[in-house]
């Protein structure tokens, strides 16, 4: 059957694997559509230090069950449409040990430490399937990168009394923002794209500040009476952003980092100790599928103002070419899968 593979940084072809084995407790499921995210961009312009060549990608997924294996439950008949949770857990690492399998220290997301579902047919356990009646493939698909917006506010413990300031306004990023909203927080959105901005206020931000045309620092004192933000969560991976959010939050506030750093960053450090800031990193996501799921079922999020192309998977690879060359012009990209 047909895969996607990225053979090298800017290379990829489709080639031909093996059906997979259906074990007791899998399932065999038929990709319909696949989102393409930043981490599958790095992927293909060599910048990701956690994938090693040739990888078929694939994370992010809204699929059809195609088959089971003996002991699955009765709810995944074949037919019925499904997301999937692309993370693995050792269960004997420090952070499964806290339950914190999100974090484990050998995870294997899909698509990043082993093949992903840019295929024909693939298998997983049951346990990692997700129904969600109602929504629609282009909502399924979606479940999996809020969740990771999802998940940075629950890190940042983001209650209905607080102020949140989000900066970086990609999927991820307006997740956070949706899951601000969902909580009762007011959100601050920060980005440098009108577009990606109106979209945020779509998903519950209350302000925006694009930050190339005004003072962040102005502008968040401004709407938090000289305080700054509560929350600082920050979904951009610079430098710079890593301190602004550092130097912008409120004092005994919270800082979440969800961006990934392409490159050392170095701190002025007096704020941590004279805010007695709270510092946290966020990966992955925990338990946040099923309230992401309850967000859509609600129809609280604008799917269509994030979708920037849909294409087939014959062309998926022109469609990373297109994004590499522009990583701006892009949001999300869809592969349908056929």
């Amino acid at each position: 059957m047909k895969a996607l593979f990225i053979t090298n940084p800017g290379e990829t072809r489709i080639g031909e694997i093996g059906t997979p084995a259906l074990e007791p407790g899998h399932v065999l499921l038929q990709p319909r559509l696949i989102g393409m995210c930043g981490t599958d961009l790095n992927t293909f312009r060599g910048k990701n230090p956690l994938v090693s060549y040739p990888r078929i990608p694939g994370h992010e997924i809204a699929a059809t069950i195609a088959e089971i294996g003996a002991g699955v439950p009765a709810q995944f008949k074949p037919g019925r449409n499904v997301t999937v949770s692309p993370y693995t857990a050792c269960g004997m690492c420090a952070s499964c040990l806290r339950g914190r399998t999100n974090a484990c220290k050998s995870n294997q997301t899909l698509g990043v430490q082993r093949d992903g579902a840019m295929t024909e047919l693939f298998a997983v356990p049951w346990q990692k399937l997700f129904i969600a009646d109602g929504l629609s493939l282009r909502e399924l698909v979606l479940v999996e990168p809020l969740s990771v917006g999802f998940h940075a506010a629950e890190r940042g413990r983001v209650s209905e009394t607080d102020t949140v300031a989000v900066i970086g306004c990609g999927v991820v990023g307006l997740g956070a923002i949706s899951a601000s909203a969902f909580r009762g927080a007011r959100s601050i959105a920060i980005d440098v794209d009108d577009e990606k901005l109106a979209t945020a206020r779509l998903c519950g931000a209350a302000h925006t500040i694009h930050s190339q045309r005004a003072s962040v620092h102005d502008e968040l004192q401004a709407l938090t009476e000289g305080r700054g933000p509560d929350v600082f969560i920050e979904a951009v991976g610079l430098a710079d952003t890593f301190r602004m959010a550092i130097d912008e939050v409120a004092y005994t506030g919270r800082v979440v980092y969800v961006g990934y750093a392409k490159e050392p960053v170095t701190y002025e450090t007096r704020f941590f100790l004279l805010k007695e800031l709270d510092i946290m990193g966020s990966r992955n996501a925990l338990n946040e599928f099923g309230t992401v799921i309850q967000m859509l079922q609600q129809g609280k999020f604008p799917i269509e103002k994030i979708i920037s192309k849909t294409t087939n998977f014959e062309d998926a690879g022109e469609a990373l070419r297109a994004w590499a060359a522009n990583p701006s012009a892009f949001t999300k990209i869809l592969i349908e899968m056929g």
